[in-house]
């Protein structure tokens, strides 16, 4: 199978688990603390594929220099996202509304905020997407423990956002159309992280990788720990390992 292709479904099955995710928020009544138990697993899914995956390949094939500026520069470009898209609605588009305080708000509340959670799910799920496709460059064979560990954070993703939509008004239509469009992004992306950043000098894919691992850092601080931190702040540090130590032992059979 052609290495395009392969990257195209990888980004595919990754992305699905968005919209997995998102039938168990929308049609079940997931406890908070199973939501939030699984959010904290999948943070630290995706900090040691992050970790092992991604900085340390950059570091491997550019050195110190270009991994920690590519990495700021992802930091950065998610945070100024982030943002801009949290002024219009979209900064609590990961929780599920168990706070009153952190509800998304309804079009009614606040014009223009279903775009902004759209674009906030685009702005976070591109990043884990390309380097899906990045990492057929290293030998033609994706990286499986990047595929498990977007999938498994895409999950608790995908239900809790889609919980928090429900809460504020949003449709069954609306909340399935905006992560089935995330799910399709996310394959396009895989495939342009192939096909793009493969035309590229080794040093500059791995500044391409670092900034992505910048992106997904921050992505991870700002909308994942906090929500699982709500419900299962006394267990989270022990939940988060757990889910690091999993993507590390995959990373290492």
């Amino acid at each position: 199978m052609a290495e395009v292709v392969q990257a195209g479904l990888w980004g595919l099955v990754a992305g699905s688990a968005l919209l997995l995710g998102a039938a168990l928020g929308y049609m079940l009544r997931v406890p908070q603390k199973v939501i939030a138990t699984v959010m904290a697993f999948g943070a630290g899914v995706l900090i040691s594929a992050v970790s092992f995956e991604l900085v340390g390949e950059a570091y491997e094939q550019a050195g110190l220099a270009p991994t920690a500026v590519g990495t700021l520069v992802g930091a950065l470009a998610y945070t100024g996202g982030n943002v801009w898209l949290a002024r219009r609605g979209a900064r609590h588009r990961k929780r599920s509304g168990r706070d009153q305080a952190e509800t998304q708000p309804s079009e009614a509340e606040q014009g223009g905020s279903g775009t902004a959670l759209a674009l906030g799910a685009l702005l976070d799920g591109v990043p884990e997407s390309a380097v899906i496709g990045v990492s057929l460059l290293n030998g033609g064979a994706v990286s499986l423990v990047t595929v498990a560990a977007v999938f498994i954070s895409n999950v608790p993703e995908g239900l809790s956002s889609s919980a928090g939509m429900k809460k504020a008004g949003r449709t069954k239509g609306y909340v399935f159309g905006v992560w089935a469009a995330i799910a399709a992004a996310g394959t396009v992306s895989a495939v342009l992280g192939y096909t793009v950043v493969g035309s590229f000098s080794p040093a500059v894919i791995a500044a391409v990788t670092a900034v992505a691992a910048g992106a997904i850092l921050a992505m991870i601080a700002d909308t994942m720990i906090p929500e699982a931190f709500d419900d299962a702040h006394l267990a989270i540090g022990l939940i988060t390992v757990s889910g690091f130590l999993v993507s590390f032992a995959l990373s290492h059979t």
